[in-house]
């Protein structure tokens, strides 16, 4: 094996920093259960509630709820009904939130909207401090939803205030935490695609 500690390539440098944090996400505890329970309360919600899945986030963690979101409206792992699901990325609606509520209301004014009881909110933050996603999740307890979320560094503010958190350890730089996070979305999609589809995993 290379040598991790003396090797000054930048190349390298990334991708065995990358491996250690998902060795550390790996052998951290309760991280990989983590996964688990939050498919369990997805399914619980596109199933036994008939509830809708909504995902937030601010810059790369928009584009990753966004991608979160794609995946249950369209495919996959093979072909299956869509699921319901809404990212809060149309920019009219931002825009306008923001002009007239100010920019920590953008998400929070579309649970308002659109959040009904039993639906699932996911807020994706590697900070865990997002004013606007703090509010989004005080919105979507305020209506009944079961609230989830992808952090980074501790969990910051976010973490206590959610039903269920997970905290990718050891990274301390957005990109290394959004790698993880994407790897953590696809693994959640698959696990409840295998309970709903089996057919898709023959």
């Amino acid at each position: 094996m290379s040598d991790l500690t003396n090797n000054t390539d930048p190349v390298f440098a990334a991708f065995a920093e990358a491996r250690a944090t998902l060795d550390a996400f790996i052998e951290g505890p309760g991280c990989l259960a983590g996964i688990t329970h939050l498919a369990d309360l997805i399914e619980t919600s596109l199933t036994t509630a008939d509830g809708r899945l909504h995902a937030c986030g601010n810059g790369g963690s928009m584009c990753d709820a966004m991608h979160f979101v794609e995946e249950w409206t369209g495919r996959f792992r093979g072909n299956r009904r869509a699921l319901s699901a809404i990212s809060m990325g149309d920019p009219a609606q931002l825009t306008c939130i923001a002009n007239d509520f100010g920019f920590d209301e953008i998400f929070a004014r579309q649970i308002e909207a659109n959040g009904r009881a039993g639906d699932l909110l996911l807020v994706i933050s590697t900070s865990g401090n997002s004013a606007n996603l703090i509010r989004a999740v005080e919105a979507a307890k305020e209506r009944g939803l079961v609230t989830a979320a992808l952090l980074g560094k501790g969990g910051g503010a976010i973490a206590p205030l959610v039903d269920h958190a997970i905290v990718v350890p050891l990274a301390t730089t957005s990109d290394r935490i959004q790698e993880l996070h994407i790897k953590i979305i696809h693994t959640v999609i698959e696990l409840v695609e295998r309970r709903l589809f089996p057919e898709n995993y023959a």
